[in-house]
């Protein structure tokens, strides 16, 4: 998949909205989102793939600006109250059906490479964690993932731990064979899960909580997050927002994260403001806030 813009593109990184939330009233309808890149990047659990409401917000979203294109991946909330394949179904009936309208706008990231340009390609995909052997039983127990009438149906830890290997297998076959046909192209990252256990992606109330395995793995051995060619890595899950450089490969590592706003979320947790990176160069940075026009 290719898109015509070459110069300078920008993305604008949200996820965590919740839109299924409050429970007695979702906010798919009454929450404003400003747009403010040519690339609206949600980064999961944005609401349930049950709910007709998102897609209602999202096709909205296509409606309103005619320049947009949305990169979608799904968070673990996104199925709930269905099978993972349901909600990947759901997600795929949906651009195929906005396709005939919008043309290829609305772009659904599962393993799913994504060419901006000639120089620039996203990897996407949710990023399922490696639940460490000493965590399993309390995070089966207290994640609602893995709840049959809440969480995800048919799902348990064999099932998410074969998900994280396919997740982590096919992002490093993508970065390797960029890496040995495409040195010069800049790759973009993005999960929903995080990839990291450094402090400065996480918030530090969480460090030795008994079910964080359930949320971040650590793949700083990876290729995948290694190679000099990843310039960006944006995640979500965590309901933490921050961005940092990493040393070494240079690559601008953050999220951008709202939360259970009004549900116990503490300020620093919560959605601090637009996200909207720029790619120039070698040098990606953060932009200043501003509303995108078209």
């Amino acid at each position: 998949m290719t898109s015509a813009s070459i110069f300078h593109p920008q993305f604008q990184v949200v996820s965590d909205l919740h839109l299924e939330t409050p429970l007695v009233q979702p906010s798919y309808s009454t929450f404003k989102l400003n747009l403010e890149a040519s690339y609206l990047c949600l980064l999961g659990d944005i609401g349930l793939a049950k709910d007709d409401g998102l897609y209602v917000f999202l096709e909205s979203l296509l409606k309103r600006t005619p320049n947009l294109t949305i990169l979608y991946l799904l968070g673990n909330h996104e199925a709930y109250q269905m099978t993972l394949e349901a909600a990947e179904e759901k997600m795929r009936t949906f651009a195929k059906t906005v396709a005939r309208t919008y043309g290829n706008r609305f772009i659904f990231l599962n393993r799913t490479r994504y060419d901006v340009n000639p120089t620039i390609t996203i990897l996407g995909c949710t990023l399922w964690s490696h639940i460490l052997p000493s965590q399993m039983a309390e995070v089966e127990a207290r994640l609602t993932d893995f709840n049959q009438v809440r969480g995800i149906r048919e799902w348990g830890l064999e099932e998410h731990l074969k998900e994280h290997q396919q997740d982590v297998a096919w992002l490093n076959s993508e970065v390797e064979k960029m890496h040995n046909e495409e040195p010069e192209r800049q790759i973009i990252v993005f999960t929903h899960h995080s990839p990291t256990i450094d402090p400065r992606a996480n918030n530090p109330i969480h460090t030795n909580s008994t079910v964080r395995s359930g949320f971040v793995t650590d793949l700083s051995s990876e290729l995948c997050w290694k190679s000099a060619q990843v310039k960006l890595w944006a995640f979500g899950h965590t309901h933490y927002s921050f961005s940092y450089r990493e040393e070494g490969t240079n690559k601008l590592v953050m999220a951008n994260q709202k939360g259970y706003i009004g549900l116990g979320e503490k300020p620093e947790s919560s959605n601090n403001g637009s996200k909207v990176i720029e790619a120039a160069g070698d040098t990606w940075g953060i932009l200043p806030t501003r509303s995108y026009t078209v």
